[in-house]
C-alpha cells in the first residue's frame, strides 16, 4: 500500500526530482528474456525510484516465466499471484497506454486499473498460446497549474491519493495477470471529459467504497476520450473553486472538452459552504457554464444522486430537497444539457427495494463498486440521450439503452479487490 515512508518517497520525489520525468513515448518489455529493440528492460527487481522515474511497487510477489515461443516481447511476462504496480513519471496529460498481455504456453486473465482505482481494462483474457494488446486512454495530473506557482490545495486523505503526484500507477489484478509490455503515449486529440464533483463522483481510492466516476472511463473507446476525475469527498461548488480545482480545469481543458458537473449533497448542509437552491446555488452553476462556454468547452449539468433512504411503506424518499430541481431549472435557463441522475437513481433504487438495494451501497450515501456501476450506467443513458456528440464514443455495450428499473444482477461488474481497504466512511454525506 502506498502508505509511510515509501508514500512520502513517492510524494516528494514525484515534485522534487523534475529531471526523472520521462520522454514519451516509452516502451517497456518485462521479463528476462532478449529485449525488444527500442523498448526498456523491465524486471521483477526493477523497484520504482524517483531518478529512475519508473518501476514496480516494493513488497509485490512477483514472478518472470520465460519461453521459446514468439519473439522478444511475446517469449516472456511478468506474473503475480497478487494485485502488483507499476508507475511512470509524467507531466499532466492524456496518454494511450497499451497493455501487452498473455502467455505462449498458457492462459491469461487480467483486470487493469489506473491512480486511484480507475477502471480501464475489465477482465481481459486470453486462450492458450495467445498475446494479445489492448488500449486504454487516461488522464493523469499533479499539483501545479500551469506555468504559475499555484497548486491546487487538496484534502489531508488526498495526500496519498495516486492522481496528484505527477505519476501514472497502474495496478495489474486477476486470477492469471501476465504482462509482456507496456507502451505509452501522449495523446493530444482525445475529448476530455473533466468531472466536477463530490464523493458520489470522485475515483474512491480504497474498498470497498466507489462512485461513478471511476468506473465511466472503461465505457469509452480507447484513444477518443479520457475522463479526467477532479470530484473529492465533501466538496462543494464554492470550495472546489476555492481550492483552484476549477482553475486546473480551466488550465489544462481545449475548445471540444465537456465539464460534468454534479454537487447538491454538501452544498444543502448549513455553513460556510451553503447555497441556497434557488438562488446563489443555481446561480454559481450558470456562472460555471458560462466560464466554460467562454473557453468553448462543453459544459453538462447532472443532478446529484439520491441518497439510499426510503419512506416506511418502502419508496425511495427525496433527502436532497430542491437542489435536482434546481439543477434542472440551470439546464433549462442556460439551455445546456442535464443529466437527471438523481430521477434515475430513484428509479434505480425503487426497483432494488429497501432490503436488496444495501447489496449497493458501502452506508447511505455512498455506493460499492456494483452502485457504482449501475450509476454509471445511469450516467452513460443520460449521455445517449442529451449529449449525442459525447455517446459516439460510447462502446457499442453501452450505447444500448440502460433502463434502471432494469438493473443488472448483482454480481456486476467482474472487480478482483485492490488491496487497499478502508472502513473509514469518506468526508460528505
Amino acid at each position: 500500500m502506498k502508505t509511510g515512508l515509501w508514500c512520502l518517497a513517492l510524494f516528494v520525489g514525484s515534485f522534487t526530482n523534475v529531471f526523472a520525468q520521462l520522454n514519451v513515448p516509452l516502451k517497456f518489455d518485462f521479463g528476462p528474456g532478449k529485449v525488444k529493440e527500442g523498448y526498456t528492460q523491465i524486471l521483477p527487481e526493477t523497484t520504482y525510484t524517483s531518478e529512475k522515474g519508473y518501476g514496480f511497487w516494493p513488497g509485490a510477489s512477483l514472478n518472470t516465466t520465460q519461453g521459446k515461443k514468439g519473439g522478444p516481447l511475446e517469449s516472456d511476462f511478468i506474473s503475480s499471484n497478487k494485485p502488483f504496480y507499476f508507475s511512470i513519471n509524467l507531466p499532466d496529460g492524456n496518454y494511450d497506454v497499451k497493455v501487452i498481455f498473455g502467455d505462449k504456453k498458457g492462459t491469461s486473465s487480467q483486470t487493469v486499473r489506473a491512480e486511484s482505482r480507475r477502471f480501464m481494462l475489465q477482465n481481459s483474457s486470453t486462450e492458450t498460446g495467445r498475446v494479445e494488446k489492448k488500449k486504454f486512454t487516461v488522464h493523469m495530473h499533479g499539483l501545479s497549474i500551469g506555468n504559475t506557482d499555484k497548486k491546487v490545495l487538496i484534502t489531508p486523505r488526498e495526500v496519498d491519493f495516486f492522481h496528484w503526484d505527477n505519476q501514472l500507477t497502474l495496478e495489474f489484478n486477476g486470477t492469471e495477470s501476465k504482462i509482456c509490455g507496456l507502451e505509452i503515449k501522449r495523446n493530444y486529440k482525445a475529448v476530455t471529459v473533466f468531472l466536477a464533483g463530490n464523493s458520489t463522483v470522485v475515483d474512491q481510492d480504497k474498498e470497498p467504497w466507489a462512485a461513478w466516476g471511476q468506473m465511466i472511463p472503461v465505457f469509452f473507446k480507447p484513444g477518443k476520450v479520457s475522463i479526467a476525475n477532479y470530484a473529492e469527498s465533501g466538496e462543494t461548488l464554492l470550495a472546489f473553486k476555492r481550492e483552484l480545482r476549477l482553475e486546473k480545469i480551466w488550465s489544462l481543458a481545449k475548445p471540444g472538452d465537456y465539464l460534468f458537473i454534479e454537487f447538491g449533497h454538501n452544498d444543502q448542509k448549513t455553513g460556510p459552504n451553503h447555497l441556497d437552491p434557488f438562488t446563489s446555488y443555481k446561480e454559481t452553476l450558470i456562472e460555471w457554464v458560462a466560464e466554460a462556454r467562454k473557453r468553448k468547452i462543453i459544459p453538462v449539468l447532472v443532478t446529484s444522486m439520491g441518497r439510499r433512504s426510503f419512506t416506511p411503506d418502502g419508496k425511495p424518499k427525496n433527502t436532497l430537497g430542491d437542489y435536482p430541481e434546481a439543477v434542472r431549472q440551470a439546464g433549462k435557463e442556460a439551455k445546456v444539457p442535464v443529466i437527471d441522475l438523481n430521477r434515475m437513481s430513484m428509479t434505480l433504487y425503487e426497483a432494488w427495494g429497501p432490503v436488496n438495494s444495501a447489496k449497493g451501497f458501502v452506508d447511505g450515501s455512498h455506493a460499492n463498486v456494483y452502485g457504482a456501476w449501475q450509476l454509471a450506467k445511469c450516467i452513460a443513458e443520460g449521455i445517449r440521450q442529451s449529449v449525442p456528440g459525447l455517446a459516439t464514443y460510447l462502446l457499442p455495450e453501452f450505447k444500448k439503452t440502460f433502463d434502471p428499473a432494469k438493473p443488472d444482477p448483482f454480481t456486476t461488474p467482474y472487480w478482483p479487490l485492490s488491496p487497499q481497504v478502508s472502513n473509514v466512511k469518506p468526508p460528505g454525506s
